[in-house]
């Protein structure tokens, strides 16, 4: 029984007779235009002249339905008066994109809106008004294949105006309810919309995890290689300040490259239209032409760095350069964390048809620098990155007491 009224409680069952309501009162500046073939055609009989007008003013209203606005605002209002999770219509506009089944259910959801408003606004109008009057001497009256029932005034009439007052709100209930039923297959998102909004999904998952390898490959390596620049100037500050003084010089380019990064993918974080894309120019751009001073930073930093390089680095463009460099990024900030001291060789042939990366350094935490905490992203991350790019990762200890990380990548992707 409790569960029987509890619609009846419910804030968005009036709401949505509201919403029905006011399809039905939103149509009503149509129905003049409608009537005007029934007015130039007086002699016609009244049947035909109603059925023509329901029929145009069906046909005006479903004309209304297939504007471009209409759709969205139809959704909006939905939303907020029905209380139902109708998702916004996705970026997929154009006609020829949809099928016929997709454009006619606007129109058709409009068409349905305005129906069960009148029959709402009618039915439960009149039961409502009942309910209002019979207890004052109002006389009601109910005919139904033969049969009439009639309530006069007095006792029947406060008998039965709460029966007409509770039939009125099972009407909200009904009409609310096939509201909410038809909104979200009739405004939700078409099956070409599903696949934009997946494609959607997608795009921006691809773009997190782009972002969050750049914040791990950026961040990680300039905070590792600025603790072990602060570590190595305070050894030094009072026996060689000039050394001192280069290290916390190496810090400081080190923490200005970074914040470039970090404000970089904040602002994507922040972009006000997602999915509009990043600007290129906005973009740090690190490619293999910074290596140089990549190395720099890790002699700063105390490291031995023996680079053998060979190709033509510059020639390396786009994202497979950006890429490369932070590849070597990584492999050195791992080397930094966790090796064992000693000289760190960086590789790099780039050739005609492909691109050759490796970093080796010697393995053990044997540092007096202190241990640094691993995330376990580093190398799973740059091994989905080489996935992408339909390259050859190894890494893992060579058994001489090192830890070799070798990369191999096509210079031309293939088709």
């Amino acid at each position: 029984m409790i569960r029987g009224i509890h619609p009846l409680l419910r804030g968005s069952t009036y709401s949505g007779a509201l919403f029905a309501f006011s399809g039905a009162m939103a149509s009503l500046p149509l129905l003049p235009i409608a009537m005007l073939p029934a007015l130039v055609w007086p002699s016609a009989p009244y049947e035909v002249r109603a059925a023509v007008t329901l029929l145009l003013w069906a046909v005006l209203v479903a004309a209304v339905g297939l504007a471009r606005a209409a759709r969205r605002v139809l959704t909006a209002s939905a939303r907020r008066l029905l209380k139902v999770q109708v998702p916004d219509p996705a970026a997929v506009r154009e006609r020829d994109t949809m099928s016929r089944a997709d454009r006619r259910r606007t129109p058709l959801w409009l068409l349905l809106h305005v129906a069960l408003g009148w029959a709402g606004t009618l039915v439960g109008g009149l039961l409502f008004l009942a309910g209002l009057t019979l207890p004052f001497g109002a006389e009601a009256g109910l005919s139904l294949s033969g049969r009439s029932v009639r309530v006069a005034g007095g006792w029947q009439g406060w008998a039965a105006a709460p029966v007409c007052l509770l039939l009125a709100a099972f009407v909200c209930v009904a009409v609310t309810g096939a509201l909410r039923w038809l909104a979200p297959r009739l405004l939700g998102p078409s099956s070409a919309e599903r696949l934009a909004l997946a494609a959607e999904r997608e795009r921006q998952l691809a773009e997190r995890n782009r972002l969050a390898h750049e914040l791990h490959d950026s961040i990680g390596h300039t905070l590792t290689a600025t603790t072990i620049q602060a570590a190595v100037a305070a050894e030094v500050l009072s026996a060689d300040p000039v050394a001192a003084r280069a290290a916390l010089r190496s810090i400081e380019e080190s923490s200005r490259t970074a914040l470039e990064d970090l404000d970089y993918v904040l602002g994507v974080l922040r972009e006000e239209r997602p999915g509009r894309g990043e600007d290129p120019e906005a973009a740090p751009a690190r490619t293999l032409a910074d290596l140089p001073e990549l190395l720099d930073r890790l002699r700063h930093a105390g490291a031995v760095v023996e680079p053998e390089l060979s190709g033509g680095l510059t020639q390396v463009q786009g994202t497979l350069s950006r890429a490369a460099y932070r590849i070597l990024q990584e492999g050195l900030t791992n080397a930094l964390r966790h090796g064992a001291g000693g000289t760190v060789r960086v590789r790099v042939a780039a050739g005609p048809d492909r691109l050759e990366l490796g970093v080796v350094n010697r393995i053990g935490t044997g540092t007096d620098r202190g241990a640094f905490p691993t995330s376990g992203h580093g190398l799973p991350g740059l091994a989905e990155r080489v996935r992408l790019l339909h390259g050859e990762f190894e890494a893992g200890p060579d058994g001489r007491g090192h830890w070799r990380l070798e990369v191999r990548l096509p210079v031309r992707l293939p088709a």
